[in-house]
């Protein structure tokens, strides 16, 4: 879809997407047997490669000053969605969640239509051209072959990767990992239970979505300083210090990772939400701070590297939990993903980064091998 919104815009892709999920979800309203519900919303659930989408948008229309903290409030709001739409559907639907199904899809038709109608791909016809010239097959090889995006995907598998399977784990590590302590402060009843250990978990779900416009912001902030302080990362290009705030970012991301399993192993619930919640902004800069540097770092290929970046990183929502359930104790498996996992991506990250060469062009094969002598965007990924 990230490629879709190049070639096409985004306005359209974004309309599409809209389009057939919320006919999917009319339909699975009036699904009578579970089989056929399931695979209709497994459907609608793909709704959510809306999200490179708009990414590439945003990107199409902001200047590279501001496109962190534009990026930022986009994709924050938007994960805000899903917490927003599990406090208040079930409070305005209760069981009915047909009819819940049937509404949402109506909206999504409706919000398809005044997005084709009224969108645009970018702000100006050169940037639409541009992007849609540079969605061939080589084109987007030569995007999944750079090593920087390369780092970029792993940056974001431990960022919002990590995001999307603490939302599925951490409501069971509470309810089984303190479950005497949680017991100790009045809540017995398994529902009781599940309740507590559901509302500490959202506390990382919060601040992940809250604090995202603000590392974007960050991102702006360090780039107009000017902010390099990593020796070992490269200084050379235009949005480095964009690069040097991410560095930051999965540091503090690696070292809130390991302070979940020191609080888990000495049994202190208190001190474990506390770490979760700074857990959460460690998390959201992170995400801010990716997608901060993509368009720039890919300016001719904003949708295809959005998609790379923000697509395949994803499956550390499925990869991390798996770990934390193998490893025998409950509380261990949050520093093995640190050690294991996030301290090879970040040695990797680095490598990526520390050329003074363009670090859009390093990769596997040269520019010339993949895409010619074709013309360029100065500053762009040339």
């Amino acid at each position: 879809m990230g490629w879709a919104a190049d070639r096409f815009g985004a306005h359209n892709t974004f309309a599409f997407i809209l389009a057939y999920s919320g006919l999917m979800s009319i339909a699975s309203s009036f699904a009578v047997t579970y089989d056929v519900l399931f695979v209709e919303r497994l459907v609608v659930a793909s709704a959510g490669i809306s999200f490179v989408v708009g990414i590439q948008h945003v990107s199409q229309w902001f200047d590279e000053h501001e496109i962190g903290t534009a990026e930022g409030i986009y994709a924050g709001t938007g994960n805000a969605g899903a917490g927003v739409g599990a406090l208040v559907l079930p409070r305005l639907y209760g069981t009915h969640y047909s009819d819940a199904f049937l509404h949402l899809g109506l909206v999504a038709l409706g919000i398809a239509a005044l997005y084709k109608w009224r969108g645009e791909p970018a702000r100006d016809a050169a940037a639409a051209a541009t992007a849609r010239a540079n969605t061939g097959l080589k084109s987007t090889v030569y995007v999944w072959t750079r090593y920087a995006a390369i780092g970029l995907m792993l940056a974001y598998a431990m960022s919002f990767g990590l995001e999307i399977a603490m939302n599925s784990w951490l409501p069971a590590y509470y309810a089984t990992g303190f479950r005497d302590a949680i017991a100790d402060l009045g809540f017995t009843e398994v529902a009781a239970i599940q309740t507590a250990a559901g509302t500490f978990a959202a506390v990382q779900s919060f601040n992940a979505s809250l604090w995202r416009p603000f590392s974007g912001y960050m991102s702006d902030l360090w780039q107009r300083k000017e902010w390099t302080p990593y020796p070992f990362l490269s200084a050379e290009q235009s949005y480095a210090p964009r690069v040097h705030w991410l560095m930051t970012a999965l540091v503090l991301i690696t070292v809130m990772l390991c302070a979940l399993t020191a609080a888990g192993v000495l049994g202190l619930l208190p001190v474990s939400v506390v770490v979760l919640a700074g857990f959460g902004i460690a998390v959201s800069f992170g995400t801010g701070g990716v997608f901060a540097i993509v368009p720039l770092m890919f300016e001719e290929r904003p949708g295809v590297a959005a998609g790379f970046v923000g697509g395949v990183s994803t499956a550390g929502g499925v990869v991390y939990p798996l770990v934390f359930g193998w490893v025998p104790d409950i509380h261990l498996g949050y520093a093995t993903v640190a050690v294991v996992f996030f301290v090879p991506f970040i040695a990797f990250f680095v490598w990526a980064m520390r050329s003074d060469r363009t670090l859009s062009a390093h990769g596997i094969g040269s520019r010339e091998r993949w895409l010619g002598r074709e013309r360029t965007v100065p500053g762009g990924d040339d």
